[in-house]
């Protein structure tokens, strides 16, 4: 049996017989769980190792350029010849092009000779045009005479190397194809050119396959699975200023904003909340059926800059955009229909804020309070983005291994080289999708982390207001944050280390099943019978419960840890016997008002992906920074939105779970709520204590 809480939480004698305020909540303390302090200090030395391995062996020039035929990246001005500006990957044989799109073909694309250019080539309309290799050996040419030459020196060759490029083996390649600039590779457009092809035939050269073959090999090796991923990750290093702006900054903005507005605005804020939810929603939903085209003409497209208007070229990023932009059509309508049913409880809703109200404007430091974990989490993400996108692209570039005839004229050696003259890839081992998943899980607890630590402070400050009610106390004002924060880093720690690893593991275990059932449902390992489906589809449910369950359970043991300094595991215990036993009374309000600041949290994260849809309309990330898709831009910065909205938003909800069990141990242990502001007596519709709290003692 746990003893009274309330006798030391409230008053505690001192050795000189005086009364003090404050009790346990200074006094009595010991370090806590430090087994997982002392594993959550080997996790951050893990996470440094693994980013220290990406940022040595990644490049995150790899996720949006191609290789060309020396094994550099375009675009990289590192390589061994400068291509800052050469950012586009032409594929120069066509036969090897077409060979690699036959069914049963052995030769791989990425086994064709590519090089590095400025602009995709196109075919002359009087004469034949080349796009010879970068010059070396022989060729005394300069880069930035090679470009300026439109890359195009047959005039120099010897008649040995114009014989090889009459072959097809270079180092000068004919342009019979028309190309289009698709994510950065020169797509063809299997319309040869007849004039093109007419001097080629009158010089002997040998005939080259014209199919729709040339057009599907080139396509599907851009639209690969492989591809797109790179692609999505690449647009968030693209991305990074609408990241700051619209993930960062916004939020943080209408978050102080929000907390302001409860302060003297409450009652109206439940209105405001929802009707601002409603329009939001709708918003962001409009903007998405814009990008996939829809409403207006502002689809996305896969081809970067200028281009005929009659070429139109498919995207796997569409796709996606459509299937979510159905999925936020049905999201949306739920939504309205959920905060349509809720408008009924607004007073109540008004009510509990009200409590958490007068908690800021006691606690006046709690409104700025979270700008200090947003500083930490801000540094965090920055430094975690980074290392992501050098992560994804940390793979070593290898030759391939092919037996395909691939012959071409090596200027050096001056001569046809038929022998180590396969492609370029990258090639990724198995630990490195290992550190991947680690450094994902990583960002999830450490997020897990800072936001617990910023509830467990909060929740100290509160119980400070709450057990001195009525007494005149000057840590109350400004200095019980910095007293609660001095807590939290002497003793719990490691509690709140515990209590953030429960639920991202319980987060990761639910990721995987959820992948398993995925998989499943692909491959048709679905339940037929009425039992089995219902067992598969109550098992997501129970998941989605769980780990609900498992969040509310870690908020209310963090407040338990702030005023009695338990461990994680007996503070959880405290808070959930303490729950059960007044569930009827305070279920339905805390309910209605965590509701509310969900709405709210979802305002902010909402408007966040509408300015990110705003920002990455401008011209540049159109053209010269293009991404694929504001698929991934725009649900990141919707998510960092949420993550600040939670920081600040954690103020109110933390006030209304602390006030909340604190009138619970306050009850119990004295029989009625002697600490109690008569305002959360009246939201808890106890009448005959809040007629003894506004009458006092007859």
């Amino acid at each position: 049996m746990r003893g009274p809480l309330g006798a030391v939480i409230g008053r505690y004698p001192s050795s000189d017989g005086t009364t003090h305020l404050g009790g346990i909540i200074r006094h009595n303390r010991k370090c806590r769980d430090i087994p997982l302090l002392v594993i959550f200090i080997a996790f951050w030395v893990a996470m440094i190792v693994n980013s220290s391995f990406a940022f040595n062996r990644g490049n995150p020039l790899r996720l949006t350029y191609g290789l060309d035929y020396k094994g550099n990246v375009c675009g990289d001005k590192h390589a061994v010849k400068d291509l800052k500006e050469l950012e586009l990957r032409y594929w120069l044989n066509p036969n090897q092009v077409y060979q690699s799109g036959l069914k049963d073909s052995q030769f791989k694309l990425a086994n064709a000779r590519s090089i590095c250019l400025l602009d995709c080539p196109v075919p002359s309309e009087d004469s034949l045009t080349w796009v010879c290799d970068y010059p070396e050996g022989d060729i005394r040419v300069s880069m930035n005479d090679w470009i300026d030459m439109n890359y195009d020196y047959f005039e120099f060759l010897t008649p040995e190397m114009r014989n090889s490029s009459l072959q097809l083996q270079g180092p000068c390649y004919p342009v019979i194809f028309p190309s289009v600039n698709v994510y950065w590779s020169c797509e063809f457009i299997a319309r040869a050119s007849n004039v093109s092809l007419k001097h080629w035939k009158q010089m002997g050269g040998v005939t080259i396959n014209e199919d729709i073959v040339l057009d599907k090999a080139i396509h599907e090796y851009i639209n690969s699975h492989s591809a797109v991923l790179k692609r999505y990750m690449a647009d968030i290093g693209k991305a990074w200023p609408v990241l700051i702006v619209c993930g960062g900054i916004l939020p943080l903005f209408l978050s102080v904003i929000w907390l302001l507005l409860i302060r003297h605005l409450v009652a109206a804020m439940p209105w405001i909340t929802v009707v601002l939810f409603n329009v939001l929603i709708v918003s962001v939903t409009m903007f998405f059926y814009l990008k996939v085209g829809w409403i207006g003409n502002d689809a996305i497209s896969p081809i970067v800059g200028e281009h005929d208007p009659y070429i139109h070229v498919f995207g796997r990023e569409l796709t996606h955009l459509r299937v979510v932009t159905v999925l936020m059509t049905f999201i949306m309508l739920v939504a309205i229909l959920t905060s349509i049913a809720v408008v009924r409880r607004i007073l109540m809703a008004s009510s509990v804020l009200k409590v958490a109200a007068k908690v800021i404007g006691e606690v006046q430091a709690l409104i700025i309070f979270p700008i200090i974990p947003y500083g930490i989490l801000a540094v965090f993400y920055m430094f975690w983005i980074s290392a992501a996108l050098h992560l994804f692209s940390s793979g070593q570039v290898v030759q391939n291994k092919c037996n395909s005839n691939c012959c071409a004229y090596d200027l050096l050696e001056k001569k046809v080289i038929c022998d180590q003259c396969c492609g370029y890839s990258i090639h990724y081992t198995p630990h490195i999708g290992a550190a991947i998943l680690f450094h994902l899980f990583g960002c999830y607890w450490a997020t897990q982390f800072f936001i617990a630590c910023s509830s467990t402070v909060i929740a100290g400050s509160v119980a400070s207001y709450y057990w001195t009610h009525g007494e005149a106390s000057p840590e109350i004002p400004f200095l019980s944050v910095i007293s609660s924060m001095k807590r939290l880093m002497r003793y719990h720690l490691g509690s709140v280390a515990l209590g953030s690893l429960t639920v991202s593991f319980v987060e990761s275990i639910r990721f995987l099943l959820e992948s398993i059932r995925r998989r499943l449902k692909v491959f048709s390992h679905v339940p037929d019978n009425w039992i089995g489906k219902a067992a598969y589809q109550s098992s997501q449910y129970f998941q989605r419960c769980i780990a609900w369950t498992i969040k509310s359970v870690n908020r209310n043991a963090y407040i338990m840890i702030a005023i009695t300094g338990k461990s994680f595991f007996r503070a959880s215990a405290i808070a959930t016997e303490l729950i059960m036993n007044n569930i009827l009374r305070i279920g339905r309000v805390n309910v209605i008002g965590d509701v509310i600041l969900f709405l709210g949290k979802l305002c902010v994260s909402l408007s966040s992906a509408i300015f990110a849809f705003l920002m990455l309309d401008a011209h540049k990330y159109k053209s010269a920074h293009k991404i694929s898709s504001p698929l991934l831009p725009v649900v990141v910065c919707w998510a960092l939105g949420y993550i600040v909205a939670t920081l600040f938003f954690a103020v109110v909800e933390m006030s209304i779970d602390t006030i909340i069990l604190s009138f619970c141990q306050d009850s119990e242990e004295h029989g009625t709520a002697q600490y109690a502001p008569p305002l959360l007596i009246e939201t808890l519709g106890d009448q005959n204590e809040l007629q003894r709290l506004t009458q006092g003692p007859q």
